[in-house]
């Protein structure tokens, strides 16, 4: 294990959950909230990090599905550089802005109009905006995690009158969704969807969500944070031949620069000029150009084809590993580009990820694990060391008590 825990403690002094994004928390990367393996990184490349330790680790996490080409790929930094040199931000849009935004309608099919904007949460609260400003109602169903703003959020500091206004709904429930939205009534702006949830949705789930929103002139709004450019460059939408009015992008878009956007038809994209959404940086050059770059992968390279073919290979090596420890209460999920390993018991997955970053690779606790094209053979064959490692030890953990 690495025992260099100076960071975390400096963090935790100053960091009221010992880090900024929730996902990096020590408890939420090992379970436990005395951090049980490395915490913070100084190096990123392909697909490994460099802790603070001066340990080397292939990461599965991908920067929780940020990055899907590669920490610093070579075309990408040299766009981003570039663009810094120039001058990123002014008193005026970048050029960026509008030949991002080209490329990106013509690369997802819901997407007449498209906003940037720099999170996720952003992106989803934006669509949100829009649809009720379009519909002139409130109420909105949804399925998925959407982020941490206050339109779907339970949490403590959200006020009731919000909270009210959004009924969530188990995924891939057709009788949920259809008795949401009954209880809605005429006050049902949209229904938002997070498409993929462990496994794909079912057709049957997706076309009726699509039908009640027609039927009622509801705004269907798709959730692509972790779909789009890695399940297909335009997101489930392109596979699944359902087309939302509204979607949210982020992650992978720019390869981990902070960039996300709302799309959709022009219609609904239009109310943007009778209500108001906008951050200062949201056309900040650098993650635009990071963009582009991936724009780019997209245009030349299968990269979604490769992503699942990549992931299908972690799964599959990591699940032989697995069987051939014999350990029980285990198992191995998702699907081929974000797959996840379930454990029965919280402290079989917390000494899981601690022993399998002390052998060499960072898998996601409780979530999921990403491939990336920079995942070459020489990362595989580390990833199944480090999984067959850590599996083999609780093994005889479980033998020795």
């Amino acid at each position: 294990m690495e025992m260099n825990d100076e960071w975390a403690a400096r963090a935790a002094e100053l960091l009221p959950t010992g880090a900024s994004t929730g996902s990096k928390r020590p408890e939420a990367l090992y379970g436990t909230t005395e951090p049980a393996g490395p915490t913070h990184f100084v190096r990123a490349v392909g697909c490994r990090v460099e802790t603070t330790g001066g340990n080397e680790l292939v990461d599965c996490t991908m920067a929780l599905g940020a990055v899907a080409i590669g920490y610093g790929e070579p075309k990408i930094m040299g766009a981003v550089l570039e663009t810094a040199a120039h001058g990123s931000v002014s008193g005026l849009s970048h050029v960026l802005e509008v030949e991002v935004a080209e490329r990106f309608c013509n690369v997802v099919p819901c997407a007449e109009r498209v906003q940037f904007l720099k999170t996720g949460a952003e992106a989803m609260s934006a669509a949100v905006r829009v649809a009720r400003a379009y519909t002139g109602r409130n109420v909105v169903v949804g399925s998925g995690y959407f982020g941490w703003h206050d339109w779907c959020s339970s949490q403590p500091g959200v006020p009731e009158s919000v909270r009210r206004d959004f009924h969530d709904v188990p995924f891939d429930d057709v009788q949920a969704l259809e008795s949401a939205v009954r209880d809605a009534g005429d006050q049902l702006a949209a229904i938002a969807i997070e498409p993929v949830v462990e496994h794909m949705a079912s057709p049957e789930w997706i076309a009726r969500a699509r039908a009640l929103c027609d039927a009622r002139g509801a705004a269907l709004i798709f959730d692509e944070m972790k779909t789009g450019f890695r399940l297909a460059t335009g997101g489930y939408q392109e596979v699944s031949g359902v087309t939302p009015d509204l979607a949210a992008f982020g992650k992978a878009l720019a390869n981990g620069y902070p960039l996300a956007a709302v799309c959709g038809r022009a219609e609904l994209l239009d109310c943007l000029k009778r209500t108001w959404i906008s951050s200062t940086l949201a056309s900040e050059g650098t993650a635009l150009a990071a963009a582009m770059g991936v724009l780019d992968w997209h245009e030349n390279v299968a990269v979604c084809d490769e992503l699942a073919r990549i992931g299908g290979e972690m799964r599959g090596l990591v699940s032989g590993a697995l069987k051939a420890s014999g350990l029980g209460g285990i198992s191995v999920h998702g699907i081929d580009t974000m797959w996840f390993v379930k454990f029965e018991s919280p402290e079989a997955e917390r000494r899981f990820v601690s022993l399998a970053a002390e052998h060499g690779a960072l898998f996601k606790r409780g979530a999921y694990n990403f491939a990336a094209l920079a995942h070459d053979e020489d990362a595989l064959v580390d990833i199944e060391a480090a999984a067959s490692n850590a599996f083999v030890a609780m093994r005889q953990e479980q033998e020795d008590a």
